[in-house]
């Protein structure tokens, strides 16, 4: 990989563009360029206050004919998976307007604020990237994302590799660190433990754990009786989850965390806990810390704590729920409502494992002087603090500022109780849920398993009701997650298990990511090769 050409647009005054491949000056902005072939840096030194519009590094790279792309998606959702030297990715420009005002999906991904290429071959992805030939990587690791999202752009028509800064409208003065760039090459191991000991990410504290949640059979209909009637389900089964989590639904409305609805839990949460900890389960709750619905209190009562754009207007997270809007991390009042929030929660009631949900929410729009991984960065390590020792299952969002900060983290969409989704869902954005997403994720975000955290690929579901998905399907969905996660989740009662679902949950039961022997792709089919009760088995999963 050799630098082409690195282009610059910024002003102090009047706005200036620079491009070269060397250091130099110019306007009172310095630049430092450290290129040894395994690491390339660069860093802007301004003497007054500096505006950026545009950071982009060139390099020559020349693909193979078969050489596997992959390029980790903006968010937890984002569809994330190998693609041959001819993929492409869809972005949300084809749909109408009036969808997009309506339903806010090009909210969900980065898609205000990165270009998407038009052509088969122009690929772009986040914070880290790989090109495989067989089973050796090369891996391109961003070491500076602190300082802004780094964007890798992979061109294999024009044969180039291009690292772009989202830092558009960011002001600073002083030292920036632009890109800090790690070529690992070697096998997969190799290259992923060598990059997470480069960015000094400490290895999760948590080991693997199996749990319920009530999202994916109910969803939003829960209530005080179903709650209890699923906790006695798994009272009677051989082996309980270790946490058994209270998903959405609770809340009178989203934002208002503290109001639990009087209808459905007439006697509030902490009576449950009582219950789950008594059956030997840690008890686990859903928040969206950083979102709060149109309908809600919060909004009403405090529309000085949403989040704003250029134009202070408030800034539209999507259309779940009423539709909802992202929350001012930096609004003192409001960072001491989700204080009292963590203190409840995790103390009053007794909730010691958190499912945070919706993150990205919190850095839709930059800020003047912070890019939107920086306000990233800092929302997280305040989720960090407020939790205490609390578990944390990060969800919706971007990977890297999460990091070594929650203890287990979403790495795929959520699962769908079909395969795919209705035709016309697969037009819409990249984030949206499906379970053969869901699948490619977990497989493709495997390596980021006990390094950055534990994968949560979301859950399995073996039962037989309210379910479209066939029994092949159960069985790769399972299979996969068991194989490649860290969290075993399930919305089913494992006690009424039967027939080809009490074997399918006996298998994935005993199984460890060492029993992977192999991913490949071929002819547009994953095939997935493990090791069972000592035989080779073998997953065939069409992409």
């Amino acid at each position: 990989m050799n630098l082409r050409e690195i282009r610059l647009k910024f002003r102090t005054g009047a706005w200036l563009e620079a491009a070269f491949t060397e250091d130099g000056e110019a306007n009172g902005l310095r630049w430092r360029l450290s290129d040894s072939g395994e690491r390339f840096a660069l860093t802007l030194d301004a003497s007054e206050e500096t505006e950026l519009e545009v950071v982009r590094a060139e390099f020559s790279y020349l693909f193979g004919r078969k050489d596997m792309l992959f390029l980790n998606g903006y968010q937890s959702w984002t569809d994330s998976r190998e693609h041959s030297v001819n993929g492409r990715m869809h972005d949300v420009s084809g749909l109408p307007s009036a969808l997009l005002d309506r339903y806010a999906f090009d909210r969900y991904g980065d898609y205000n604020f990165v270009k998407y290429g038009k052509r088969r071959g122009e690929l772009h992805g986040f914070s880290y990237a790989y090109i495989r030939r067989g089973t050796q990587f090369e891996l391109f690791g961003s070491l500076a994302e602190e300082s802004g999202f780094t964007v890798i752009r992979f061109d294999t028509n024009r044969n180039t590799v291009v690292l772009e800064k989202d830092c558009r409208g960011h002001h600073f003065t002083g030292v920036y660190p632009v890109f800090d760039l790690a070529v690992l090459r070697g096998d997969e191991e190799d290259v992923f433990d060598r990059y997470f000991a480069l960015l000094g990410t400490p290895r999760p504290r948590g080991g693997r754990i199996r749990g319920y949640t009530s999202w994916y059979n109910l969803y939003e209909n829960i209530s005080e009786a179903s709650v209890e009637a699923d906790l006695a389900g798994f009272a009677a089964a051989e082996t309980p989850p270790d946490v058994f989590q209270i998903d959405d639904g609770y809340e009178t409305a989203v934002g208002d965390w503290l109001s639990v609805d009087p209808v459905k839990f007439p006697h509030g949460l902490k009576p449950l806990t009582e219950k789950i900890r008594g059956a030997g389960m840690t008890a686990g709750l859903w928040l969206a810390p950083f979102a709060a619905e149109k309908d809600s209190a919060l909004v009403r009562e405090h529309p000085d704590w949403l989040l704003r754009d250029a134009e202070g207007e408030p800034v539209v997270g999507g259309s779940n729920w009423s539709g909802f809007y992202g929350l001012d991390i930096y609004n003192e009042a409001f960072r001491a409502y989700l204080r009292e929030v963590f203190d409840t929660v995790t103390g009053e009631w007794g909730f010691r494992f958190v499912k945070l949900d919706f993150l990205y929410a919190a850095c839709i729009v930059p800020r003047r002087d912070k890019t939107r991984a920086r306000v990233m960065f800092d929302a997280m390590r305040l989720l960090r603090e407020l939790c205490g020792d609390a578990w944390i299952l990060g969800c919706g969002v971007p990977l890297a500022p999460a990091f070594g900060l929650v203890d287990y983290c979403r790495i795929g969409c959520d699962v769908s109780l079909t395969w795919n989704d209705e035709i016309y869902m697969r037009l819409m954005h990249r984030e949206r849920i499906s379970t053969k997403h869901s699948v490619m994720n977990t497989i493709y975000r495997r390596e980021l398993d006990g390094r950055a955290f534990r994968n949560d690929p979301d859950v399995f579901l073996l039962r037989e009701d309210n379910l479209g998905l066939t029994a092949g399907q159960k069985r790769i969905l399972a299979t996969v997650n068991a194989l490649f996660g860290g969290v075993l989740f399930t919305s089913d009662d494992v006690s009424k298990y039967t027939g080809d679902s009490r074997r399918v949950y006996e298998e994935i039961s005993a199984l460890e990511r060492t029993d992977c022997l192999g991913v490949d792709y071929a002819n547009r089919v994953v095939t997935v090769t493990y090791r069972l009760n000592g035989r080779i088995e073998r997953l065939h999963i069409p992409t």
